[in-house]
């Protein structure tokens, strides 16, 4: 590789450890128990999350409107378990509230699926 070759884009902005983000941290102390598909909203207004730090700053704009902690994670570019605990932090300082996804509890009902089969076969 000649010297005045490089490896890195400029474009890409600046390098940084996804811990570095997070403290160190990468559980949270709370067992909030969030997913992919939990959701999470602002309770903090976008112009009063001017005074928290920038990622955390970032998240409460972000979630001014329902996102998952999926779409949070992609929006910020930013590894899932670094999202989920700022999010952790959030809920834990109420910027944030969250609602998990329904759980699956058990398989459908034999009867239902029998009866939709049948439906289907009729048509």
């Amino acid at each position: 590789m000649q010297q005045d070759e490089a490896w890195f884009d400029d474009a890409a902005g600046p390098l940084y450890r996804p811990y570095t983000v997070t403290g160190g941290r990468t559980k949270t102390d709370a067992q909030i128990g969030l997913d992919l598909l939990t959701l999470v909203v602002a309770l903090t207004s976008a112009g009063d999350a001017a005074g928290l730090p920038n990622e955390y700053a970032r998240i409460v704009r972000l979630c001014q409107q329902p996102l998952s902690v999926a779409e949070v994670a992609a929006y910020l570019e930013l590894p899932l378990p670094v999202v989920k605990v700022l999010l952790a932090d959030l809920i834990e300082q109420h910027h944030v509230i969250f609602r998990s996804s329904a759980p699956v509890t058990a398989a459908p009902d034999e009867r239902i699926l029998q009866a939709v089969l049948d439906g289907i076969r009729r048509l």
